[in-house]
């Protein structure tokens, strides 16, 4: 099932009627995808929430909490399937280290882990990271999340989402299982759920020695017709220039983020990804190219998509602030206890927000100059290109939780020998 080359440099409404196969296309997706959701889901509610009634073991919490991860990487593997299925793309990957100098050659080979035929099968990237990026339509979250299949992290994925997603058929409650991050648009309640989810899962992560990736969008929406005119206004009123394709960020949400994760990941890493669709033109929109819809269920994704990488790391290279206070202590009774941070000085807030702006102008420059050349700029050609489609076909019926059987036999029966 094809569509006409190039399709995706024209608007949406302006490509040709939908075709027979598109159609085909999209109910085949929707016969996996969504079934997909529903053993993933089904695999939660039959099997971890009655786990969850024996949480006071610890046993039985350790099971729990690897059933999370398994339920979150059988999710991701779906996500990378459908690419492979039904919108067949590939990432093109460029790396950039903070300070002078760039990747060598030994040191991308030592990066990127590829099988015998030369194919890319892992990137060994820092596996304690918060990851942001700019947002230009709304797979980004999904080419991200596929983007730590690769990496290995896929498992351990944190997002933030609407509170008014919480209780969405299927997403909100799976999401809530996967313990996503859910905020009410409320700063003065926000801050304090962010930082003390946060700091309990950084805190887990460190001692149980796992991975973590947190995936943050500092920009908080779209840009489009509608966001285009706010970011002018807050440009205004800071006195800064407009980017051109990008909105400006708003600094809080990740300020405190970082201060939250620092103190308990002592190896945290910050990943910036740079984000450029091919068929966008300068200025436009990328909804009015892209959407959910036209990638997977009309056949038409982007090609490619470019991801360069800015890697940091966070106690040397990001100007987070002074952090002592928020140091995890030992009670005298041995609990952990987790300072929530409600509020920091002015100042520190300042410099993270001007060192978070000038990034974003960086970027600004960086996809300008990509639109003009169609190319990332001069000391960033030599691109790893990974196609998104699973390591191997042995993984297909992990995706769906064809496992499910098998698992809950051992999970149970573990859980019975711990209880006895």
């Amino acid at each position: 099932m094809t569509v006409a080359a190039r399709q995706h440099e024209l608007p949406i409404f302006a490509r040709p009627p939908r075709t027979w196969t598109q159609t085909l296309n999209s109910i085949f997706f929707f016969m996996l995808f969504i079934p997909g959701c529903f053993m993933v889901h089904g695999f939660q509610l039959l099997i971890l929430l009655p786990l969850k009634l024996f949480s006071s073991s610890p046993r039985a919490w350790k099971l729990y909490d690897e059933g999370i991860r398994y339920t979150k990487g059988a999710f991701a593997t779906l996500m990378n399937l459908m690419n492979q299925w039904f919108a067949p793309t590939r990432l093109s990957i460029t790396f950039e280290r903070v300070g002078p100098g760039k990747f060598t050659e030994e040191e991308i080979t030592h990066i990127v882990e590829r099988d015998a035929s030369g194919k890319v099968v892992a990137l060994h990237l820092p596996s304690k990271t918060v990851v942001i990026a700019n947002h230009q339509v709304y797979s980004d979250w999904w080419y991200v999340w596929c983007l730590t299949y690769f990496m290995g992290t896929h498992k351990d994925v944190f997002i933030v989402l609407k509170n008014s997603l919480k209780w969405v058929p299927l997403i909100g409650p799976a999401m809530q299982i996967f313990r996503f991050i859910f905020l009410a648009r409320s700063w003065a309640s926000d801050r304090i759920q962010l930082s003390s989810k946060l700091a309990k899962l950084g805190r887990q992560a460190e001692q149980e020695d796992k991975p973590f990736t947190f995936i943050l969008f500092p920009e908080g929406t779209l840009v489009s017709k509608d966001t285009r005119p706010i970011s002018r206004k807050y440009a205004d009123k800071l006195g800064v220039p407009d980017p051109l394709n990008i909105l400006l960020p708003r600094s809080t949400g990740l300020h405190y983020s970082l201060r939250s994760l620092a103190p308990r990941l002592p190896s945290l890493k910050l990943i910036d990804i740079t984000m450029v669709y091919p068929g966008i033109p300068p200025k436009g929109y990328g909804q009015s190219f892209y959407t959910l819809r036209s990638i997977f269920c009309d056949r038409v994704p982007p090609p490619i998509v470019h991801m360069h990488l800015r890697m940091f790391d966070v106690a040397k290279d990001v100007p987070i602030g002074d952090i002592s206070g928020t140091n995890p202590a030992v009670t005298p009774n041995g609990s952990i206890h987790e300072p929530v941070e409600v509020d920091f000085p002015d100042q520190e807030k300042t410099v993270f927000d001007e060192w978070l702006r000038q990034l974003w102008m960086d970027k600004d420059d960086f996809i300008t100059t990509f639109h003009r050349s169609d190319c990332f700029p001069s000391g960033h050609r030599g691109a790893v290109e990974i196609p998104l489609e699973l390591g191997s076909k042995r993984e297909i019926p992990g995706a769906f939780c064809f496992l499910t059987p098998v698992a809950a036999y051992v999970l149970w029966s573990k859980l019975a020998q711990a209880l006895l």
